[in-house]
């Protein structure tokens, strides 16, 4: 596909990070964009700094939780721009949960699945038929992570098994795309190949009471700042991946329509092998030893 002046890019988690990274680079294309973000002031903050930059924006507040809000978010989309090329499927939060899995709560697993699964198949359902019925080329793209969409980082669990699902859902919507014959691809984003400065070490602050936590934390929340230090002050220096890298990695793979928008990474190649090794093998996941806590 290629991505020119005119067409239309939504993006939702589009305030901050990857997405308001991805906002700013369809921008730089010509195309105008979409943000949609369930924090008003930074949305704000994201469309005013695009429209300043001379870009064509339409924000809106969304939660991709809620079916009925993501179709008046596509509704408000196609309403002002007429059409939409480009879908990113891109807001996501991490669950909080703490301990064991058996130790998790449910609204854990409840408010992770509700944004991380339930939102790109919300987004999926009220932009693609619309896609499709334009007959225009178009794209979308699903984010995943390494943790999960690779091989689970089982201390993030529940984060990890619902990016492993939007892995799968992205490989369902683009066999069904290929067996209609659209001129709509799909991929799969795994945003790296190091960690990423953004606001997902802060999910709870946008937690809904509907998914509230029902007994308080063990230990308190930690910023990524605060867990950078910890690993410096262990002896690990953390490498990070800019943004504005995964944004141009999005753009390079929609117009080469590559599924898998994975950078190059021997971490990642070494997971890759050592998973699909121990499948081949029937053999015990030992992939996972090296996470195995006491």
């Amino acid at each position: 596909m290629e991505l020119r002046e005119g067409q239309v890019a939504v993006v939702t988690g589009a305030a901050s990070g990857i997405g308001r990274a991805m906002a700013r680079r369809f921008a730089a294309e010509g195309l105008a964009v979409v943000l949609g973000d369930v924090e008003p002031g930074p949305l704000a903050e994201a469309a005013d700094e695009l429209m300043a930059d001379g870009a064509r924006v339409l924000a809106r507040t969304v939660d991709v939780s809620d079916p009925d809000a993501v179709r008046a978010f596509a509704d408000a989309a196609f309403d002002t721009f007429g059409a939409v090329h480009v879908l990113c499927n891109n807001a996501g939060v991490g669950s909080g949960a703490e301990g064991r899995m058996w130790e998790h709560e449910p609204n854990d697993w409840k408010w992770a699945f509700s944004v991380n699964v339930w939102g790109v198949f919300h987004g999926v359902q009220a932009f693609v038929p619309r896609m499709l019925a334009s007959g225009e080329p178009g794209h979308v793209v699903n984010t995943s992570s390494g943790d999960g969409g690779i091989a689970p980082l089982p201390t993030a669990s529940v984060y990890a098994v619902t990016k492993a699902a939007v892995v799968t859902m992205t490989e369902s919507l683009y066999a069904h795309l290929r067996a209609e014959h659209a001129r709509v691809g799909a991929s799969v984003l795994f945003p790296g190949p190091h960690m990423l400065r953004t606001g997902l070490w802060e999910s709870h602050r946008n937690r809904p009471e509907r998914y509230a936590k029902e007994r308080p934390r063990r230990t308190p929340y930690r910023s990524l700042d605060q867990w950078e230090a910890a690993m410096k002050e262990a002896g690990h220096e953390i490498a990070f991946t800019p943004v504005e890298e995964v944004a141009e990695h999005v753009v390079e793979g929609i117009r080469a329509d590559r599924f898998w928008m994975l950078p190059a990474s021997e971490h990642s190649d070494r997971q890759i092998r050592a998973r699909s090794r121990s499948m081949l093998d029937r053999a015990n996941p030992s992939y996972l030893e090296s996470f195995i806590l006491d």
